[in-house]
């Protein structure tokens, strides 16, 4: 969850003035959701004139969409659905919040948007994002209900009382581990560590001992992102004091883990790892992806990372190969672990971050828009926007395909890598949803190991449902105060004794109390048994 400034609540409340984003707004449209249609069918028989769209999504810092028919899957789109889609990208962070208040703040907002959850909260309380009643639903939107989403989760995902926004699909595994390098490991004379303490270890000797073989005091033992702003979750420290995820639930209590009075143990042991001298002194600065540079760049010999192939062997933009670009070192290798392996190193995934439509668009925009986001959702766009065209960039038979890797290389990777623009809505890692199987012929037996490893982490489960705040809760407020406080400590105070103190503010002032009361509640109805939050004053 993203930290929310002054200036850009400012810029969404600006935006309700220049835009006034009621429910007409004059150009058509029935903000209730009357523009109701056959959108899975996705035949432009039926459509009688070009419509113009513009999105705004999340993709990867290195993404870029080449011009023409480069872009083979704008132009799918534009021919199959008649409409000129326009698409405006950006990694997700403080910038991609900033250009998308400014769009609203200056009437023009997109027809589909991606937010994270507490921005969408902010738009839909503004008026901004469009009521989804009546438009996404199984009939308009069959593939995304038949593979992704049930539709009685969606009640669980409305806010400010209204269901305006949707989730997108999720992966049910997220392929989280952290990655060291076992080429300096082996340099060392060191194993891969199973315990936080062995950890530690490695951290230092990766920072002290020259493990690059340069005879240069240029490395670390460990790097992540704060974006500026944020304690960072990539800390092993977090786990270490028993605090996974972002929510969890003990016995019958519902905890949020980073407000939780073991921050204060967190806290104190982040301090102490930071004193050592072993972190990235970059890392509070870093936004999401630097910390990955600096990891290829062989700055540092461990990282967090997320998907199935980031390290491996043949992904040209994976830890694996651009490490091996980069430093020139063909025996670089990066290797998955947990020091939590056995007792759980993370939570199973649950409904995150959503898409929203604009209060602004015509009935056929939604409705031509609906039509491309099913078409994503389902195997055939799915298939083009994660390996590519059938017959050129991968094979078919029957239930398998096979990947040409040659051409995938040339008319995506080295195009841009552009088809990452497009997985916005699909960020999903196999087509495994559409009983399809993927023969790689680039897939190593190191590759499959890292697969192995990664699934045989222990995952605890997780608090069973998605979680909403209603109207005059102000979630944002809080998560901003709570990083502030937590920065502080890390770096203006002698320990972190002053956390409760801390904590008790944020329950009392900044409303924590009644919000996680209120997560307590969902949860309880999403398990079917009393679950409370104790707020401890």
């Amino acid at each position: 969850m993203k930290r929310y400034s002054a200036i850009l609540i400012g810029l969404l409340a600006l935006s309700l003035i220049i835009s006034a984003c009621g429910n007409n707004n004059g150009n058509g449209n029935n903000n209730g959701g009357s523009a109701s249609t056959d959108a899975g069918s996705g035949n432009k028989g039926t459509v009688e004139e070009k419509v113009k769209l513009n999105w705004f999504v999340t993709a990867s810092a290195d993404a870029q969409i080449p011009k023409g028919d480069l872009d083979f899957v704008k132009k799918t789109i534009d021919e199959k659905f008649n409409v000129d889609l326009v698409i405006d990208y950006m990694p997700l962070g403080t910038d991609f919040q900033n250009k998308l208040n400014s769009r609203v703040a200056s009437s023009d907002i997109p027809d589909v948007f991606f937010v994270d959850g507490i921005s969408s909260n902010q738009y839909i309380k503004n008026g901004v994002a469009r009521e989804m009643t009546g438009l996404v639903t199984p009939a308009n939107m069959p593939n995304y209900f038949k593979y992704w989403v049930k539709e009685e989760d969606l009640p669980k995902y409305q806010v400010q009382g209204k269901f305006a926004r949707a989730p997108i699909p999720y992966e049910r595994n997220y392929f989280r581990s952290y990655y060291i390098r076992k080429d300096w490991l082996d340099n060392l004379g060191l194993q891969i560590p199973k315990s936080y303490d062995e950890m530690i270890e490695v951290m230092k000797a990766f920072t002290l001992n020259d493990p690059d073989g340069n005879k240069k005091n240029d490395t670390f033992g460990f790097t992540a992102y704060g974006n500026g702003t944020n304690m960072s979750m990539e800390f092993p420290t977090y786990v270490k004091n028993g605090l996974v995820g972002d929510f969890v639930v003990e016995g019958d209590k519902f905890i949020d883990t980073r407000t939780d009075l073991r921050m204060q143990q967190t806290l104190t042991d982040t301090k102490a790892l930071l004193d050592l001298g072993v972190v990235d002194p970059d890392w509070l600065l870093n936004k999401n992806g630097q910390q990955y540079e600096k990891a290829t760049q062989g700055k540092a010999g461990i990282v967090l990372g997320f998907g199935k192939n980031i390290a491996f062997d043949n992904n040209a933009e994976g830890l694996q190969a651009k490490t091996k670009e980069i430093t020139g070192n063909d025996k670089a290798d990066w290797a998955p672990f947990d020091p939590f392996a056995e007792t759980g190193t993370f939570i199973e995934p649950v409904p995150s971050n959503p898409f929203l439509f604009s209060s602004k668009s015509t009935d056929e925009q939604i409705k031509r828009s609906m039509q491309i986001l099913d078409w994503l959702a389902g195997e055939e766009g799915f298939l083009m926007t994660h390996y590519g065209r059938e017959g050129t960039e991968f094979t078919r038979s029957g239930s398998q395909i096979t990947l040409n890797q040659e051409a995938f290389k040339a008319n995506v990777t080295d195009n841009g890598n552009f088809l990452t623009v497009y997985q916005w809505f699909t960020p999903i890692s196999g087509p495994e949803a559409y009983e399809i199987e993927v023969a790689d012929p680039t897939i190593t037996e190191r590759d499959k190991a890292i697969v192995e490893t990664i699934n045989s982490y222990k995952i605890l489960p997780s608090v069973g449902t998605s979680l909403v705040v209603k109207e005059g809760m102000d979630l944002a407020a809080l998560r901003k105060r709570m990083n502030e406080l937590q920065v502080q400590v890390i770096y203006d105070e002698k320990d972190a004794s002053n956390w409760p103190k801390y904590r008790e503010e944020l329950m009392s002032k900044y409303g924590g109390k009644e919000i996680f009361t209120y997560y307590a509640e969902q949860v309880t109805a999403a398990q079917g048994k009393s679950i409370t939050f104790d707020s401890g004053n």
